[in-house]
């Protein structure tokens, strides 16, 4: 970082470096809150799947919950690509067993949904699920299961340097913003109050 403060100090215009930084600081807070939400979140699921299969005696509960916690990495369509696998293993050796794993594994997939994700990921990255799923389809096309990893952070750098440039250019034409209008309501509400 220090090296490269001082290349663009020596060659680049003070304008260029501020902007430069910026770009630097999303890619850095994107990638970072959206790769500790995703790791954190994989790790609790990972955790209630083992402790699941071992309380209902399935076979082989370390290997497959590894299997679970690592491919719901990829949102959407990660628990889908690590229950399909497992569930197969398990067919293999006890064909009711995996039926069961099944319906454990859509329950689990709820609660992560509904209480886990929220409080762990939240809005980490603050796409909308279009953009989101989107993502998913372009990166996963593109690069595999790499692209799908990486595509809702990259989404999400997009998606926020081109909201910023869009509002750049909306404030230098004088036309007001949505986000700002809601922010200036109750500050001229708080004000009111105070005059009285």
């Amino acid at each position: 970082k220090e090296q490269a403060d001082r290349l663009m100090n020596c060659y680049l215009k003070d304008k260029h470096i501020s902007c430069i930084r910026y770009v630097f600081n999303i890619f850095d807070e994107c990638f970072h809150s959206y790769i500790v939400g995703q790791c954190t979140e994989a790790l609790i699921l990972g955790v209630l799947c083992f402790i699941g299969m071992c309380i209902f005696g399935f076979e082989y509960a370390l290997l497959i919950s590894v299997i679970i916690g690592i491919t719901n990495l990829i949102p959407i369509f990660g628990p889908i690509i690590g229950t399909i696998p497992c569930a197969f293993i398990l067919l293999l050796v006890n064909p009711i067993h995996a039926l069961w794993f099944v319906v454990f594994i859509v329950v689990l997939q709820q609660i992560e949904s509904q209480l886990i994700s929220p409080h762990v990921v939240g809005t980490s990255v603050g796409l909308k699920p279009f953009w989101t799923l989107f993502a998913i389809l372009i990166g996963g096309g593109l690069f595999g299961v790499i692209g799908m990893l990486i595509a809702v952070p990259t989404m999400s750098i997009i998606y926020t340097l081109v909201g910023g440039y869009v509002t750049l250019k909306l404030r230098d034409k004088g036309i007001p913003v949505e986000k700002e209008e809601k922010e200036e309501k109750p500050k001229k509400k708080a004000v009111k109050k105070k005059a009285k």
